[in-house]
């Protein structure tokens, strides 16, 4: 298959909420987050850098007003001035040729979190879903997503599973995601909320998925469909489950304990880089620091 010309921002969300933000008591703290780099990021790989066209996707919003609105500030004080705000809410309006168009202008589409089960239910074999695909493999275009915008990316998604009961039998629940990325499955808050249980349920149960857990305030920046890099303030960690060994899995009852041999976890922070088709973590060692 062809590498896709456009670039994919996976965000782990901001902490104890589903989005960028989910109130306006959590303005402060998501300051903080775009000064870390990730929408200053996306913004310099975007085609027209600040003067790119970029759409807010608040789908997945339970506030989708407030959240919209706040991206739109965020963006404001990066001097990047041409935002709109997209809050499609049905499968009927996903399919208007005024969202469409909008779409098709757009430099980058930014997915915020809340509930990825909306975004797949709503865009999952849309007009707007065939061609989001189209922009992300034939042009230069950037598919951001943050929390649940980010958990909705790949070919398999995770919907639902409680951080400290995720490694009992069926306790996981996965389904297909939008598919801009085969082979991995991401989870989001993934240290705040203790979800690395259920990350290595997900790996166990298929293998050939790359699991990426995602911190609070830190990304990846995929290029190429392959090469990964660490954005923003914290960690990513990587859960390798090709070469497991032996899993009881299919042994036990709904419910009970599982049991897995020989994971491969590695831990990724700021500018490390990661070969999807290679396994191979390359980890970035800046200049010794000053005492």
């Amino acid at each position: 298959m062809n590498k896709p010309k456009g670039k994919l921002v996976i965000i782990g969300g901001s902490v104890d909420k589903g989005s960028f933000s989910e109130s306006e008591a959590d303005l402060k703290r998501n300051l903080i987050f775009f000064e870390k780099g990730i929408l200053k990021r996306i913004t310099i790989e975007s085609a027209r850098g600040n003067l790119s066209r970029i759409e807010i996707i608040t789908t997945a919003s339970s506030i989708p007003e407030e959240v919209g609105a706040e991206y739109v500030k965020a963006f404001a004080q990066l001097d990047v001035l041409n935002v709109g705000i997209l809050n499609i809410k049905t499968r009927e309006e996903a399919n208007l040729p005024e969202n469409i168009e909008r779409l098709k202008n757009a430099d980058v589409a930014m997915f915020t979190g809340g509930d990825q089960l909306r975004l797949t239910s709503i865009f999952g074999g849309t007009d707007f879903h065939h061609l989001l695909l189209d922009k992300y493999h034939n042009e230069n275009f950037i598919k951001a997503g943050t929390s649940a915008g980010a958990a909705a990316s790949s070919n398999n998604m995770i919907y639902q599973g409680s951080s400290h009961e995720a490694l009992l039998k069926g306790e996981v629940k996965i389904t297909g995601g939008l598919g801009l990325i085969n082979n991995v499955i991401v989870d989001t808050h993934f240290v705040q909320r203790g979800r690395i249980g259920r990350l290595l349920y997900a790996c166990a149960s298929n293998p050939i998925n790359l699991g990426i857990g995602l911190g609070e305030d830190t990304g990846l920046l995929i290029t190429n469909g392959n090469d990964m890099e660490a954005i923003g303030s914290g960690l990513v960690m990587l859960v390798d489950a090709t070469h497991m060994r032996d899993t009881n899995i299919t042994d036990v009852e709904m419910g009970a304990p599982v049991s897995i041999e020989n994971l491969v976890v590695h831990v990724m922070s700021l500018g490390d880089h990661y070969d999807l088709r290679n396994k191979k973590l390359t980890i970035h060692h800046s200049n010794a620091v000053s005492k």
